[in-house]
């Protein structure tokens, strides 16, 4: 007797939750949505549909792996930012909801500046997936991106997406440790980043998808998880423009003591902003003068 939609959503929910993996029923829609090719919610019309046997192996196959608490991301292959959809896999971050806040506040703030026969230009620093760097350019028409990164493997995924939603025109990728990966004297209006913030001893406490499956070199920030806040502290400045800013993602608990760290640079400090559940989560600074 075959499995129907509703069937299929009963019993891989149950079998999700004994794997103690949050949403279980949500993860399971969207897993049967994708195998089905419908939205989420068009299942709710589906309840009794029958699956047949290559679909119902599909969705075991990829219930099974959820339940392993491999990412859903990583099973689906991709992942929503921002509204635009970006390829991940496990040689990038998985863009999180969080840093859609940091994305909007680097456009608009592209945005805001005056007109000017010179395009505004911004640095996503760390790129990993793309995430920032497309979204960015797709919502501030006349910037220039350029996006750097130690990782070969995540560079090919953000250069991938930004073909995809024909951004590759507008940005440019640079391979290498930091600036030193930058063309020296190329300045930027925005420096933007969600830098590796976990300290290092404390990786091995975090949810088994993300310990497991998200790239260390994507999570490890030293010993204190601020290795990368020190490093742009001390070399950022020289590479902003005149009244640029740069913008930064942080882990919760580490507002204080990264904007002390760029106090102690000469640095202004314009804002520490709260994400969408009010954790504190985004720096914004500048040089003075």
């Amino acid at each position: 007797m075959p499995m129907t939609v509703l069937e299929v959503i009963q019993r891989s929910t149950e079998f999700l939750t004994k794997k103690e993996v949050d949403s279980p029923r949500l993860q399971v829609e969207l897993m049967l949505a994708h195998v089905l090719k419908m939205k989420r919610m068009a299942l709710y019309l589906n309840f009794e549909k029958p699956l047949g046997s290559k679909e119902l192996d599909e969705v075991r196959e990829m219930v099974r792996r959820r339940g392993g608490r491999e990412p859903l991301q990583h099973i689906l292959g991709s992942t929503c930012f921002c509204g635009l959809e970006f390829e991940v896999n496990p040689k990038v971050l998985i863009p999180r909801p969080e840093t859609e806040l940091l994305a909007e506040l680097g456009w608009q703030f592209l945005n805001s500046l005056p007109s000017s026969p010179t395009p505004p230009v911004a640095l996503d620093y760390g790129t990993g997936s793309g995430c920032l760097a497309v979204t960015v350019a797709a919502k501030s028409p006349t910037a220039q991106l350029h996006a750097l990164d130690i990782s070969p493997d995540a560079l090919a995924t953000a250069q991938k997406n930004a073909a995809t939603h024909q951004m590759g025109s507008r940005i440019q990728f640079h391979l290498g440790d930091g600036f030193a990966a930058v063309p020296p004297g190329l300045q930027f209006n925005l420096i933007i980043s969600n830098p590796p913030y976990i300290a290092s001893d404390e990786i091995a406490t975090l949810q088994p998808e993300v310990r497991d499956h998200d790239p260390r070199l994507a999570l490890d920030g030293g010993r204190d998880g601020l290795d990368f806040y020190r490093r742009l502290a001390k070399e950022a400045a020289p590479r902003l423009l005149p009244n640029g800013k740069i913008m930064l993602e942080f882990g919760e608990g580490q507002a204080e003591a990264i904007q002390k760290l760029f106090e102690d640079e000469k640095w202004v400090v314009e804002g520490v902003k709260a994400d969408y559940s009010g954790r504190l989560r985004i720096l914004i600074a500048r040089q003075t003068g």
